[in-house]
């Protein structure tokens, strides 16, 4: 069948394809970011510290039964020594010093089960956990308890600070923590005495994770890269220096970790089923920050503007990052999701209108010029050389283009990713209402009625849009597309579907104009033919 095609009818095959095939197959099986250490920062890291040997058997343990015991030391209720809380959250840290919990009080941060968000997984490691290189000592940590100098907090406008102590039988541990009510907070952590230990992130929250959305841990370096280790591609150990932030982040939380000297030595480690675990080799005083909670752009960048970069848009950040920053801006004027969305898909179509409009002029041409190429290739069948010779002369005499209704398409897929990928993570959407039955565009439209309309556009756009099949089994896949596209975007978060309808009605108003045009050329052609005719 592919032999009988013209070039133009393959390229808008394999591009239709295409896009069915990386729709379908990366909602079902994510597709992982490419795992690069950074190799400069890990040879930087060797080079400055001759016994990061003796980490490696430490951290087996900590991927393995040592977790375990640290776990079971505060598994109950009355391990909680501090509550933090204010009207957005619940903050609690327990007898090992680790913040073992934080419970998200907002109504959008509701779970299936209508209960709220937990950041912080109930196993795992948790932040500012810390394990100490001497075995003895370590011992000692997990089965001894800190204390807090208060046991209940509230926060207000002012940030309240916390003192943590844990005194073992050799030295003494302390950290003063100062808690602000956006979810930050700082952390100063002293040892009486120099001895080798690590301070943890903690493990990956689990609040939400949906079809294409990437779950792991981040680590953001000097260079501006963003090194990202997903669930289950964990290899090894990677160490890293110049560290601007550390988070273990799923699709709408993170904990974060930042402030690190620049001498750090961040190391990512392989956990249960190959996750990364996150630690610092930490000096005998430490002093940085910390942040856990959700993703939100406002709220992080207020905080910090390097924290942004936690907030993490996969292949195409460098285009998600700007149609974020805009679709934001126009949150402002229209101080709703739906509205910005359907605004941002009137700004991409005006933006790509010049492009668009010229590859639908290019197909109307080729469907003009269809018979004759029939006809060309009638009669010079046989001869190859011919035939190729000739049709492309007929191409340049009329202006047509074959590939001309097929580059647009291709443009337009990297923009379509992109917004897609900032729709996925944008957190602020999650709980945003449009209008009637959308009441969260983060989630799928619970009466289908988006994805429906987003087909019956498509049909239309495609019954509208011109073309010069000849193969009978080629027009019928085509006229399935609509069918397979509405059966895909069901499960699609309502923003997304909702931009993909208000696009496909753009691009059924513009071919109606370019249709428009070419009719009135048309009937302006037969007009002439009649008046020379008399």
């Amino acid at each position: 069948m592919l032999d009988k095609m013209s070039p133009n009818q393959r390229l808008i095959v394999a591009v239709l394809l295409s896009v069915i095939f990386f729709v379908g197959y990366t909602a079902i099986f994510p597709p992982a970011e490419p795992n690069v250490p950074n190799q400069s920062a890990t040879t930087k890291s060797v080079a400055k510290n001759d016994t990061t040997k003796d980490i490696t058997q430490k951290v087996q343990e900590v991927a393995g039964h040592a977790i375990a015991d640290e776990e079971r030391a505060s598994s109950t209720h009355s391990s909680n020594i501090l509550t933090v809380k204010n009207d957005k959250f619940i903050l609690k840290i327990d007898t090992l010093g680790r913040i073992a919990s934080k419970e998200l009080l907002e109504e959008k941060f509701r779970n299936d089960e209508d209960l709220h968000a937990q950041v912080i997984p109930e196993k795992g490691t948790k932040p500012l956990y810390i394990r100490f290189a001497d075995d003895v000592i370590n011992n000692a940590a997990i089965t001894t308890p800190y204390s807090a100098s208060v046991s209940e907090i509230t926060l207000a406008d002012k940030p309240v600070t916390v003192t943590l102590t844990q005194k073992l039988p050799t030295l003494t541990v302390t950290k003063v923590l100062t808690f602000y009510a956006d979810g930050h907070y700082d952390a100063k952590i002293s040892l009486s005495k120099d001895v080798r230990h690590y301070v943890y992130l903690g493990d990956r929250p689990q609040v939400s994770k949906k079809l294409m959305a990437v779950a792991g841990a981040l680590i953001y370096t000097g260079d501006d890269v963003a090194h990202i280790i997903e669930d289950g591609d964990a290899e090894g150990r990677q160490i890293f220096s110049d560290v601007k932030l550390a988070s273990s982040f799923d699709q709408y939380t993170a904990i974060i970790l930042y402030g690190f000297k620049k001498d750090t030595n961040v190391i990512v480690e392989r956990g249960r089923d190959d996750n990364p675990i996150v630690y610092f080799d930490a000096a005998q005083e430490e002093s940085l920050h910390g942040y856990i909670g959700p993703k939100e752009h406002k709220v992080l960048k207020a905080i910090d503007p390097v924290l942004t970069n936690a907030i993490e848009y996969g292949w195409f950040t460098f285009a998600a990052k700007p149609i974020f920053a805009l679709l934001s801006w126009l949150h402002g004027i229209f101080g709703n999701w739906g509205w910005s969305i359907i605004a941002l898909t009137a700004i991409i179509r005006a933006v790509l209108y010049p492009l668009t409009y010229k590859g639908m002029v290019s197909m109307q041409k080729m469907k003009i010029l269809a018979p004759k190429l029939k006809e060309l290739k009638e009669k010079y069948g046989k001869d190859p050389q011919k035939l190729n010779a000739m049709t492309m002369e007929m191409y340049k005499k009329h202006g047509a283009n074959p590939l001309g209704g097929c580059l647009p398409m291709l443009l337009q897929i990297p923009v379509f990713f992109a917004l897609y990928r900032t729709l996925l993570n944008a957190v602020e959407l999650q709980g945003a209402p449009w209008i009637l039955w959308i009441n969260d565009l983060s989630r799928m439209d619970p009466y289908y009625v988006l994805p429906i309309l987003m087909g019956a556009s498509m049909f239309l756009q495609q019954r509208m849009t011109p073309n010069n099949f000849t193969d009978p089994m080629q027009e019928k896949v085509f006229k399935y597309l609509p069918i397979v596209f509405t059966f895909f975007f069901v499960t699609f978060p309502s923003g997304l579907v909702l931009y993909w309808f208000t696009n496909n009605l753009f691009s059924i108003a513009q071919q109606y104009i370019v249709n428009q045009q070419f009719k009135n050329a048309e009937d302006a052609q037969a007009v002439l033919e009649k008046k020379s005719e008399k």
